[in-house]
């Protein structure tokens, strides 16, 4: 008598079955069959966790005004300026694009990733870098696919009936540009860092940011089928062309004031002792102020509002600014200078600020 598997197993398979590993509820990746090509993932585009879907029946939230924006932003953890929730609110109803400037580290990404889980539309993520192309942020034929099919073809096929099959959409690689414009869904699209590319990638983008659409040669026009709300983030290490900014609306993002700050550190680490908090963001203000290579990001500080939580510590003196300094600062002379103008400053405390277990 055949072995019968326990519950909650796959039943064992057939004589002469080959067994597949189960994929819909562990999520896992199926194995691949035999001859399928796996492909590694494209890595100028980064998968975000999807948004959370809307009740059944009920419509994705669709601002109604610039208090609904900020508010949405705080529910999905964000702190918005009142000029950041302008500019999204008039992004979301003109559909225009918006270029966010401003020094690395003041939230730009977060925007967009804010933005996809309040209005609840997937996040496209295109993350730009010297030499990016158009096979690597639009699309590119799928070149093996088309060889395999002109190889298929029984002989004397003319190459005219071949031509018009391999330059289809069956046939067409979607990278991030074309995968948000051909969504059927509503997305937010994020081109990061858009200022480390060149012009020629510039140029490339206005048709899409003027008219929501790719032009393929072989296929023509590939319209938007929905608006998508498109966010060009920028450290400003160059200047952008004028014709680009010309279709965008335009934020500038810089370090949020003490009391901004504060809120922003007490919402991501409500454990932590108002006193402290309040500390911990005066002492990056004046971190901030010092001529560094690298000053410390508002998600630093969050980090080290976490830092400070695990470690137990009560006050930040000189042992704890010590301990937790490369937090917050990430360059070995910045930390020399940071030790000598700011640590100095503290109240010297013990030498380990950890509690004794």
């Amino acid at each position: 008598m055949p072995e019968q598997p326990a519950a909650g197993q796959d039943p064992l398979p057939t004589p002469g079955q080959v067994a597949r590993p189960r994929d819909l509820a562990s999520g896992h990746d199926p194995l691949p069959t035999p001859g399928q090509v796996v492909r590694p993932r494209d890595p100028t585009s980064r998968q975000d966790p999807p948004p959370p879907s809307p009740a059944s029946g009920q419509a994705p939230p669709s601002p109604a005004s610039i208090q609904d924006v900020a508010s949405g932003l705080e529910q999905a953890g964000y702190l918005a300026a009142e000029s950041t929730a302008l500019v999204s609110f008039l992004a979301a109803k003109l559909g225009k694009p918006v270029l966010v400037e401003g020094p690395a580290g003041v939230g730009k990404t977060e925007l967009a990733r804010a933005l996809a889980r309040y209005l609840q539309r997937p996040l496209v993520r295109l993350q730009c870098y010297e030499g990016l192309d158009e096979a690597k942020a639009m699309y590119e034929w799928n070149y093996r696919k088309q060889l395999l099919r002109i190889q298929a073809e029984a002989s004397g096929t003319g190459w005219q009936d071949v031509q018009e099959d391999i330059f289809g959409e069956a046939f067409l690689l979607q990278r991030p540009l074309l995968s948000a414009i051909a969504s059927p869904e509503p997305v937010v699209l994020l081109i990061d860092e858009i200022d480390k590319t060149d012009q020629e990638f510039e140029a490339m983008l206005l048709e899409l940011l003027s008219d929501f659409q790719i032009s393929i040669p072989e296929l023509g026009l590939m319209q938007a089928k929905t608006q998508p709300i498109v966010l060009l983030t920028s450290n400003n290490t160059r200047e952008l062309t004028e014709a680009l900014k010309r279709r965008c609306l335009y934020l500038w993002l810089d370090y949020p004031d003490l009391e901004h700050e504060l809120r922003i550190v007490r919402l991501h680490s409500p454990d932590l002792d108002a006193k402290l908090a309040q500390k911990l963001v005066e002492v990056v203000h004046e971190v901030r102020e010092l001529d560094l290579k690298k000053p410390p990001s508002i998600a630093e500080s969050i980090d080290w509002a976490r830092a400070l939580i695990l470690l137990g510590a009560r006050e930040i003196d000189q042992a704890t600014f010590r301990e937790t300094i490369s937090v917050i600062v990430k360059h070995r002379t910045d930390l020399d200078i940071v030790a000598a103008r700011v640590g100095v400053k503290l109240e010297p405390g013990p030498t380990d600020a950890r509690p004794a277990a």
